[in-house]
């Protein structure tokens, strides 16, 4: 485990809630051919909710994995 300085812990969930939310969002949106970006972004927004509320302790428990004191 690559062992960062705890006062970048913000940064690194960062880039942990960013790329779980892209993950998701992108699957959804380029699922067969939405043609309604506003459409697209709801439903992606809906699902990214619940994902974001239940994933958050555990991203930012793992970003405190991946940093030190």
């Amino acid at each position: 485990m690559p062992h960062i300085p705890r006062r970048f812990s913000h940064f690194v969930f960062g880039v942990l809630q960013s790329g779980l939310t892209c993950l998701i969002a992108a699957g959804i949106a380029s699922y067969p051919s939405i043609t309604h970006w506003l459409m697209s972004w709801l439903i992606s927004w809906g699902a990214m909710l619940p994902v974001v509320v239940l994933a958050a302790p555990a991203i930012r428990s793992l970003s405190l994995s991946l940093t030190r004191e």
